[in-house]
């Protein structure tokens, strides 16, 4: 069963459904469980694939019951044990091949799940006072199928708060509607968008790898360097717009993940939109400790601002390594921590020449900001080169054209990037600006359902047409 198909659609309403059945905790919670192990039974039909995922979370969940019991000089050893599995498990490069387990087994969705028990560990570690967690709430947070494929990440606390409410939060007739549509939305997305999206993509790789004009391949280099942004973006985004619907019709909010990245006008300002949970799950277990422990350890005032600047590298770095376990990834988290490292830098040197009175009012102003924009677009493109291609494949692809063309195309890119996008928020704020007595005409309910009936006739027609299957949700490989 795929991430974001029919099938999988249909599945989470129907556990949805029967999960409204009852009002009571243990009954919602009985079927969020039967269903996370089905789901997973359809994931994979042999169970002895999953032995090491079970290994994994017993490891974790020992270390869990250690620290609940006041063991807290385990909790290092604990992380640092489930550090060492998860990579071990994720078959990291720099590690000997001879060490891995050579049989299949099942590894999908094992990224979040080792950030939600790090999670555990960490906040556990830390609390003065102990929260249990049993066995049953623990298999819960962790193999919830909702986040278990690709995320979100969810803390503990959230995800308890409405999953074991004695009250279940209110699911009436409005609420239902916009998660259908928010389904259909996301649907769309994946289905459709991100489809036509990577038809582009391929064919503007199949043309620069073909003896045409000078000209035919530049615009080949310009169109598989703009669109996989959008492309990924369509990808993700649907899928998360699916699940977070169908865990609100269980009654339980997941956490956002995505916040219009495209209009952020710098990189940090990106990262703050991308991706969130991820984002944030690292600044506050990576950077925020270590830029506590860096200034306990250096005085001087003067380099507070320096020492900042080197944690947004370490943990926009990590973001790289996270996502997969070749050089590859490694370069592109050097790539991120590099764009928001040096995002930070040019902020402080404006601050010093500028002021804090003349910083404000340049970063108010719509054309720095509209080239901002442009320039955090092109950044994160070129950054993704590295996100799903190998050194062979970049290398092909560079080597298409001439340094010089490549520098052409970048500029080109920052450009088209800087008015494209500058135009899209002038549109959107325009359309948004024809408002009733209720609010914005186009946030209406009966706006709602056409824009929703629109999109789920065209999904719709378009996957019967075509008879393709979409391209896989990118971010389940992780």
């Amino acid at each position: 069963m795929d991430s974001a198909s029919f099938q999988f659609v249909l599945f989470g309403l129907a556990v949805a459904l029967v999960s409204n059945f009852s009002r009571s905790p243990v009954w919602r919670s009985i079927v969020l469980f039967v269903a996370s192990m089905v789901f997973l039974g359809l994931l994979a039909h042999n169970p002895i694939v999953f032995l090491p995922l079970i290994g994994f979370l017993l490891l974790g969940y020992a270390g869990l019951v250690l620290l609940e019991r006041g063991w807290s000089r385990s909790m290092v050893w604990s992380i640092l044990a489930v550090i060492l599995a998860y990579v071990w498990l994720k078959k990291y490069t720099f590690l000997p091949e001879v060490t891995f387990l050579q049989h299949p087994y099942f590894a999908l969705g094992l990224s979040y799940i080792f950030f939600r028990v790090l999670h555990l560990l960490i906040e556990t570690g830390d609390s003065r006072e102990k929260q249990h967690v049993g066995l049953g709430a623990y298999l819960l947070y962790t193999l919830n199928f909702t986040t278990l494929v690709s995320g979100p990440i969810q803390r503990y606390d959230e995800f308890a708060r409405d999953q074991f409410a004695i009250e279940p939060i209110a699911l009436g007739p409005r609420t239902i509607g916009l998660q259908l549509e928010r389904i259909i939305r996301g649907f769309f997305k994946v289905n459709v968008l991100a489809m036509l999206l990577h038809a582009l993509q391929e064919d503007a790789l199949a043309q620069m790898s073909q003896p045409l004009p000078l000209s035919l391949k530049l615009c080949a280099a310009f169109r598989v360097a703009v669109v996989y942004p959008f492309f990924l973006y369509a990808n993700f985004s649907g899928y998360i717009d699916i699940v977070i619907a169908l865990a609100r019709l269980m009654r339980v909010r997941l956490p956002e993940n995505f916040d219009r990245p495209f209009s952020a006008s710098s990189f940090l300002d990106f990262w703050s939109r991308w991706h969130i949970t991820l984002s944030t799950w690292l600044k506050t277990y990576v950077y925020n400790p270590l830029l506590v422990a860096l200034m306990r350890r250096v005085s001087s005032l003067a380099l507070e601002p320096l020492l900042g600047v080197f944690c947004f590298f370490v943990t926009f770095f990590l973001v790289g390594i996270w996502h997969g376990r070749t050089s590859e990834f490694v370069f592109f988290g050097v790539l991120q921590g590099a764009g928001v490292s040096i995002n930070k830098l040019w902020q402080l040197g404006l601050a010093r020449g500028l002021g804090r009175k003349g910083y404000k009012a340049l970063a108010k102003n719509p054309a720095y900001n509209a080239f901002g924009r442009g320039l955090t677009f092109s950044w994160f493109a070129f950054s993704l080169f590295w996100f799903w291609a190998n050194w062979t494949q970049i290398d092909k692809v560079f080597a298409a054209i001439g340094a010089i063309q490549w520098l052409g195309v970048w500029l080109a890119i920052w450009l088209s990037a800087t008015a494209a996008l500058a135009l899209w928020e002038w549109l959107r704020a325009a359309l948004l600006s024809i408002k009733t007595a209720e609010g914005p005409v186009l946030a209406s309910r009966y706006a709602r359902v056409v824009y929703a009936s629109a999109l789920g006739l065209a999904a719709l027609v378009m996957t019967v047409l075509l008879n393709q299957p979409a391209p896989d949700v990118v971010y389940k490989a992780f």
